[in-house]
């Protein structure tokens, strides 16, 4: 009888990463050990892309334009329940990377400076059904954990927090109500909503709100060298699934 040695399908994964040369730079990586199928700029298309290559796993940066990584992850998951992740993000906040494990369950949670072989270490235990988070972001016990994300998560919906983003990002009431479907009124209504709720005083505390909540970055990503003979290739940008904002 003939033994086959054919090596074990190589896990596909997808890109998300609005800063190109970070993302060109990761996918040479990465290729190494996996098969990256496609990079992507910003939640929109990465959420159009999942759906369209159904990936084994997407590496997602939390704070990207458009719709942010977990928004994108969570309308995702309502169409791919066992979809996996591993996040990146330049916030070392214990805050969101605990509200993040205790909504997602088994995901990676990785500070964007740590090692490349931190990353490959978190892939590797997500494909194998755990979890994994940098070890300084890790809370003291399960109450810590559950208190922080607590604190994080109350008081905005998925839309609000979509809104929320848009609007820190700059965009207008009328590119707002055209993303999310609403009318200007109605997106001027929801912007008066939060800022009584969360007693801002202006647009300047609704930006640094949505900082401190990893929805957008003003923090410029550290300059790395792409490996030569390399070229970032153009992104393409899809249309949300709105059903993922109500």
């Amino acid at each position: 009888m003939e033994i086959s040695h054919q090596n074990p399908p190589r896990t596909r994964i997808l890109i998300a990463d609005d800063h190109a040369l970070f993302a060109e730079t990761l996918r040479v990586y990465l290729e190494k050990a996996f098969t990256v199928i496609a990079t992507v700029a910003d939640g929109r298309a990465m959420l159009q892309e999942a759906i369209r290559l159904r990936p084994d796993l997407i590496v997602a940066d939390i704070s990207m334009p458009l719709l942010n990584g977990l928004d994108a992850a969570r309308s995702i998951r309502k169409q791919s329940p066992h979809m996996r992740f591993v996040f990146l993000t330049m916030h070392n906040d214990a805050n969101l990377a605990a509200a993040v494990l205790l909504e997602f369950g088994r995901v990676g949670f990785v500070l964007k400076n740590s090692g490349g072989p931190e990353l490959l270490k978190a892939i590797d235990e997500i494909v194998h059904g755990r979890s994994y988070m940098t070890p300084s972001l890790r809370a003291d016990d399960w109450f810590a954990a559950r208190n922080r994300a607590r604190q994080f998560s109350k008081d905005l919906t998925a839309r609000q927090q979509y809104l929320l983003q848009l609007f820190a990002e700059g965009r207008t009431h009328k590119e707002i109500a055209v993303a999310l479907g609403l009318s200007s009124k109605t997106v001027e209504y929801h912007k008066q909503k939060i800022m009584r709720v969360f007693n801002f005083k202006n647009n300047a505390d609704l930006v640094f709100f949505a900082v401190r909540r990893g929805l957008i970055s003003v923090t410029p990503e550290p300059y790395v060298r792409a490996p030569r003979g390399t070229r970032a290739e153009p992104h393409e940008v899809g249309c949300e699934d709105r059903k993922g904002l109500a």
